[in-house]
């Protein structure tokens, strides 16, 4: 009888001691389980980093990218706000730098990534006569789609460019403003503008428009898209691997695949 008793009782440590260990394993699993990136990236990046986002998952499983996207100024002042983030994808110096000043990067993470194109482009169906971006200035162009200058990149560089042709006045009496460079795009697709200035990358996924020419190179400045782990980030050893991932062979070609460039 004590013999049955013991063995009983022997069986009901074993059995909890199992479901300790399954316990603890299931707390270590769930544990190591997501880490969730917010990624604030300029609108330009949507297309790429959404296959970016696909791979990452298969290579990290217990880290969720989550991209919002919108143009890099905007973004910029939502991360100086407070917005919770721990990459930030730029499509310009200029939004970067005036992070770096306040000290809200990680300084050493930055990144120049990529190098994208302005282009010049207009509805499918044109019959414009537009060849150059000199021509904007013509009378016969009577609303030119650019993004916003003081928060979009893509409207400083387009701005940049007709300041350096020396037509920036007249350009700007037939602006049409818009709050990234998707909304130009949008413009231009649906013919509610004569033309427009995106970066190449855009008019690459666009099956509505035609590229008229790209920007000049003796007036348009580098595009530069830098990256960087925000300072504020709670994982910054997830966040700086995601951001070398970027950097690596294989998508560098995918980014490649989208029109953007290497830096040189």
């Amino acid at each position: 009888m004590k013999k049955q008793i013991f063995a009983v009782l022997a069986a009901a440590v074993l059995g909890t001691a199992a479901l300790s260990g399954c316990s603890s394993e299931d707390k270590n699993t769930s544990e190591k389980k997501t880490a969730t990136l917010t990624i604030p990236a300029a609108a330009s990046l949507t297309d790429v980093t959404e296959d970016i986002a696909e791979k990452y998952k298969e290579k990290e499983p217990n880290v969720e990218l989550r991209f919002s996207y919108g143009s890099s100024g905007a973004l910029q002042t939502q991360i100086e706000e407070g917005a919770d983030a721990d990459v930030f994808m730029s499509a310009a110096q200029k939004q970067m730098d005036a992070l770096s000043k306040k000290n809200l990067i990680n300084k050493k993470s930055r990144t120049n990534l990529l190098e994208n194109k302005l282009v010049l482009i207009v509805p499918k169906g044109s019959k414009t006569s537009v060849k150059t971006f000199e021509d904007l200035a013509d009378s016969g162009v009577k609303k030119v789609a650019l993004g916003e200058p003081k928060a979009v990149p893509v409207g400083q560089y387009s701005e940049g460019v007709f300041q350096k042709l020396g037509i920036l006045d007249k350009i700007k009496k037939k602006a049409n403003y818009g709050s990234d460079v998707r909304q130009v795009l949008t413009w231009v697709e649906s013919g509610e503008v004569d033309c427009g200035v995106v970066y190449m990358t855009d008019a690459k996924i666009s099956k509505k428009i035609k590229v008229v020419c790209e920007a000049p190179k003796k007036a348009a400045d580098p595009v530069i898209y830098p990256v960087a782990v925000l300072k504020d980030s709670r994982h910054q050893k997830e966040a700086q691997k995601f951001v070398d991932y970027l950097k690596t062979d294989e998508i560098l070609k995918l980014f490649e695949s989208y029109g953007f460039q290497r830096i040189k």
